[in-house]
């Protein structure tokens, strides 16, 4: 009788990069935590503490805001945050806000 020796499991990130699809988002995950790192130095300092990197899709990133009057004040800072992005090679034609609910 022939034995047969089980194969070692994988390990999350072997299973992500021979996945395309979660190999995909998880690309995608990391540039938007990159493009967050990027911007938050331009921020006041209250403003960087409730934000989170949110999806990104065809060109458009959602930054995650904790209530409206933070939404409101980037809103202003939109255009500055935009031109700061692209000058770093991030290809963004939008950024879109979302309010957290809790």
């Amino acid at each position: 009788m022939q034995r047969v020796t089980p194969k070692a499991p994988l390990t999350v990130e072997q299973a992500v990069s021979e996945t395309p699809t979660l190999a995909r988002l998880v690309g995608l995950a990391r540039e938007s935590t990159d493009r967050l790192a990027s911007i938050l130095p331009l921020l006041p300092a209250g403003l960087r503490a409730g934000l989170q990197a949110g999806p990104i899709e065809d060109g458009s990133w959602c930054l995650l805001v904790p209530n409206a009057s933070a939404a409101a004040k980037l809103r202003q800072l939109l255009p500055a945050l935009l031109a700061h992005l692209r000058s770093g090679g991030w290809q963004v034609t939008a950024i879109r806000l979302k309010v957290q609910t809790r």
